[in-house]
């Protein structure tokens, strides 16, 4: 095979080196492109078949359904791990042995205060304000309180603000969660594993001893591991792309937030649900919105099924599936909203339709049934999501600047009006 691909355009031939990954993906290396053809670009409308940056951090591939962070499949790290172990992973390179598991964990406990002043910025918002835009402003606002910029040549200043980030974040989570159902403010425990502190920061009642439920724990630990990285995705491409500038980390996190906000991306379980209420509204009838989903003349939308990536079954939604059964069985809940969910969960399975287009139940789909079954508001499930992202964000952020990458600046080709003159206001 060649190591090089020519280009040719009006009788003459350029040719670009062509890079090949670890995994057998293949590159056509085009950044002198503009400076040997005198100014001519690529166009490529969202992306979809250019490369932003090489990457060691997670491999993808969705013709196969397979994921894997740092070489390690996604199957056995929610199987094995706890999202502690793979946020250490996908930010550091490595599984953490005890001892720095430990340490990370008694680093991320010291700095999980969060200062108080904080609180007057959460009384700002109303209830109605939605927990998206709550959280992407806190942890903007963090940086009020943490001002200094990390000095990305030393690790100790690195990591400090990476534990930092990973304190204060679940916090914020949490807040945002009790602002919205009216419930005071709290900091958890921090004799609790990480996840189980989440959900005590999330759910305790003021009058409540706080119980833990294993089954529960287990849910929403995998449920953050499925979440934690998913490659060159919308929100880490803005975390990428703020990050080139030499934005601060909590700041690049922030702008991160705010492109997972859109119903496109993060807030696909949101929209999984609003779906199933409006089912539910009508009738409850999954064969008629079955019907109405292959139906092209239908505006209808089947939500949480397929996927931009995955050609195949999505490797998460299999995983999360076989949750999403343990926490209903385990809580014995009953919600026709949740028998909707399997009904058309088992007539995609079995309908030819669906199986020759490989239109599956995607992980949107059953984390939505979980974050609901756990009790938690439609409008935070991309709240939750974003909980899971931190890890993978701050992963890709770290490499970002550590590789040294320059300021992202995509190019266009304009097609607007050519040069005109200048008509004074009274001869328009």
């Amino acid at each position: 095979m060649s190591d090089k691909a020519t280009l040719e355009y009006n009788g003459k031939k350029y040719d670009f080196p062509v890079i090949k990954g670890t995994e057998g993906e293949l590159a056509i290396d085009i950044k002198t492109l503009r400076s040997v053809t005198g100014g001519m670009v690529t166009i490529d409308p969202g992306y979809k078949n250019t490369g932003s940056c090489e990457s060691s951090i997670t491999f993808l591939d969705g013709e196969k359904g397979i994921l894997r962070y740092r070489g390690y499949s996604i199957e056995e790290l929610a199987e094995k791990a706890n999202f502690l172990e793979v946020a250490y992973l996908l930010i550091f390179g490595a599984l953490p042995n005890r001892k720095e598991l430990e340490k990370f964990h008694a680093d991320i406990k010291e700095e999980s205060h969060v200062d108080e002043e904080m609180k007057k910025i959460l009384d700002g918002f109303p209830k109605s304000a939605h927990p998206m835009g709550v959280l992407s402003s806190l942890t903007s606002a963090l940086i009020a309180f943490n001002p200094s910029t990390v000095d990305i040549s030393s690790e100790k200043d690195m990591y400090h603000a990476i534990v930092r980030i990973l304190a204060k974040f679940p916090v914020l989570v949490a807040w945002t969660l009790r602002k919205k159902k009216g419930l005071p403010l709290d900091y958890g425990d921090d004799a609790l594993g990480y996840v189980e502190n989440i959900h005590k920061m999330m759910f305790k009642k003021p009058n409540q001893v706080y119980q833990k439920n294993d089954v529960v724990i287990d849910a929403l630990d995998k449920l953050l591991i499925l979440h934690a990285d998913h490659e060159q995705n919308c929100s880490t491409s803005t975390v990428r792309i703020v990050g080139s500038s030499h934005a601060g980390l909590f700041a690049s996190l922030s702008a991160g937030i705010s492109a997972l906000w859109g119903p496109l991306h993060g807030g696909a379980n949101q929209a999984v649900l609003e779906m199933l209420e409006a089912i539910e509204q009508d009738g409850g009838d999954t064969k008629k919105y079955m019907a109405k989903a292959k139906d092209k003349s239908d505006p209808f939308r089947l939500m949480g099924f397929g996927h931009r990536v995955y050609k195949n079954f999505d490797p998460r939604a299999k995983i999360i599936k076989k949750a999403a059964d343990d926490v209903l069985g385990d809580l014995g809940i009953e919600d026709p909203i949740l028998d909707i969910a399997k009904g058309l969960e088992k007539e995609a399975l079995e309908d030819q339709y669906f199986v020759d287009r490989k239109l599956y139940p995607n992980v949107d789909f059953y984390s939505g049934i979980i974050y609901r079954t756990l009790g938690i508001p439609t409008e935070m499930f991309t709240v939750m999501f974003a909980l899971g992202r931190l890890p993978g964000w701050i992963a890709q952020w770290r490499e970002m600047r550590l590789r040294g990458e320059p300021i992202g600046r995509p190019r266009q080709i304009y097609i607007g009006e050519t040069e005109r003159p200048f008509v004074e206001v009274d001869l328009r």
